[in-house]
């Protein structure tokens, strides 16, 4: 190791977190984005009384993407969503399939498709109305803008069994994620056959899409669990300061840049794959992670440094002075013990040892009190994009067995879906997928 002789460790800032790569999922909680509550009814309340961004009235700055007249183009490549940069609220759906009968759930894919390409740019979900029928569009976001909304989809390995005759048609790698320690799933908040990601820098407005896309799904599919979020874990711009999460610390700074191509290329997007409709696709992983706060709160802020491997001031790595220093795992103060723990979770979800990395995009929530301990049941709804799964396990792996942060969370929710390629106006969400079902 190069010993660092004559500098002490930096003061700080936690860094990265909850989450398996080399930063927390920042949890960022404005006046409009303290969200709680998993049932349609809850999220549908809080979705309306938060519908005041940071400072009403106040002009966005510069490149954050907070402009409710701002869209993002629904069709292309890839499905928005993933590269998008990250918008300030998110409303996470799965679902399971209510009826087994492949020609409906191919009608809904088609329905979805064309509600979300209106929705994205802003409009109501368009059909029949008549005084004495129930409306085509709730109603509450009319008026609101785009606000950058994307609505993402996924297939889940349930899709693929017996019930519809898809199981020669799975991918495989879309397989059940393995238990890790720390793990305290809530089958209620996991699994599902289809998946709905919608983000956008309006709550109201995205909570909206999701309720819209769930009506057009009655009788087809069932809400399996429903996961309200705010605040970003990545910049939302080039340029933009580097958000913090609810541990304090900056987060995203290591974060695998959306707009580098060949990173993308490499550790995202499919490629080769056993199955033609998933090219161009990723995998989805959602964990919803419940934060220890309390505990954390007790901890020394030479404990929280250690355990993230960050100063929390500044975001410097222990091994450096400013946030963006490289992360030097073989530093050596002047005790001759490493700058940064071997069990720092810098150290633990750092590509240079997991091989891998992952496109990471996480929210905050706050779902009340666990009624069983009295402490805040808040924390970090955690995706990630990538290319196969498997880059994910490794990465929760190595921090599940050596990670110190992992002493505060404990994961109550997870998932894991194949999310096929973009649409071409006139083409559908899975459109492969849709072919076969059709058959």
């Amino acid at each position: 190791m190069r010993p660092v002789s004559d500098r002490s460790r930096p003061a700080a800032g936690p860094g990265e977190g909850v989450t398996p790569d080399d930063t927390v999922d920042r949890i960022l909680f404005t006046r409009r984005g303290v969200l709680a509550g998993s049932g349609l009814a809850a999220a549908a309340a809080l979705a309306t009384a938060l519908g005041v961004d940071e400072a009403a009235g106040a002009a966005a700055p510069p490149g954050t993407g907070t402009d409710d007249t701002a869209s993002v183009a629904f069709f292309g490549t890839h499905q928005a969503g993933i590269a998008t940069r990250q918008q300030a609220f998110l409303t996470f759906a799965a679902y399971d399939v209510a009826a087994p009968d492949r020609s409906a759930l191919a009608d809904l894919l088609r329905q979805w498709t064309d509600a979300a390409a209106q929705l994205v740019a802003g409009q109501t979900v368009a059909g029949p109305s008549a005084l004495f029928a129930p409306p085509a569009d709730s109603g509450e976001a009319v008026g609101l803008g785009p606000s950058r909304l994307t609505l993402t989809t996924g297939f889940g390995p349930g899709l693929f069994d017996d019930r519809l005759g898809l199981a020669a048609h799975r991918p495989a790698a879309l397989v059940e994620l393995p238990s890790f320690g720390g793990d305290d799933l809530d089958p209620s908040a996991s699994g599902g056959d289809l998946c709905i990601q919608a983000c956008a820098d309006d709550a109201q407005v995205a909570f909206h899409a999701v309720r819209n896309l769930t009506r057009l799904g009655l009788g087809v599919v069932s809400l399996r669990y429903l996961q309200i979020g705010a605040g970003r874990t990545t910049r939302p711009a080039v340029g933009a300061p580097t958000p913090r999460n609810l541990l304090g610390f900056h987060d995203g700074t290591n974060n695998l840049d959306p707009d580098d191509e060949a990173a993308m290329r490499r550790f995202v997007w499919v490629d080769r794959t056993d199955q033609p409709w998933m090219a161009g696709g990723t995998y989805l992983v959602a964990r919803r992670i419940r934060i220890h706060l309390e505990a954390w709160d007790q901890s020394t802020l030479e404990e929280q440094q250690e355990t993230i491997g960050r100063t929390k001031t500044t975001g410097a790595p222990l091994s450096g002075r400013r946030e963006n220093d490289p992360v030097d795992l073989e530093a050596l103060g002047t005790n001759g013990e490493p700058l940064i723990p071997d069990n720092a979770h810098i150290r633990q979800a750092s590509p240079a040892l997991t091989g891998t990395s992952l496109l990471r995009r996480g929210f905050s929530f706050a779902d009340g009190i666990d009624p069983a301990s009295g402490e805040l049941d808040a924390g970090l709804f955690f995706i990630t994009f990538q290319q196969d799964p498997q880059q994910f396990v490794t990465v929760q792996q190595r921090l599940a067995d050596n990670d110190a942060l992992t002493d505060y969370l404990v994961h109550t929710g997870s998932g894991v879906f194949a999310c096929p390629p973009g649409v071409t106006p006139g083409g559908y969400w899975g459109e492969g997928l849709v072919r076969l079902l059709s058959a």
